[in-house]
């Protein structure tokens, strides 16, 4: 993922930063405790689309 792009997205429920997870191919907002997912290369930011993240996962 660029990371010019990563510096400009925020997550859209809060607005905070994102964290990006190359393993799992998501944005991370910690705030929410969300992951957005990156779907071939484009960042799925619809809170909908969003998974709830574990407690232990928000690090």
């Amino acid at each position: 993922m660029d990371k010019r792009l990563l510096e400009i997205l925020v997550c859209p429920l809060c607005k905070s930063a994102l964290t990006l997870n190359t393993q799992k191919h998501e944005l991370i907002c910690k705030a929410d405790r969300l992951a957005y997912p990156i779907r071939e290369d484009i960042p799925v930011m619809i809170i909908d689309e969003a998974r709830a993240l574990s407690p232990d996962e928000v690090i």
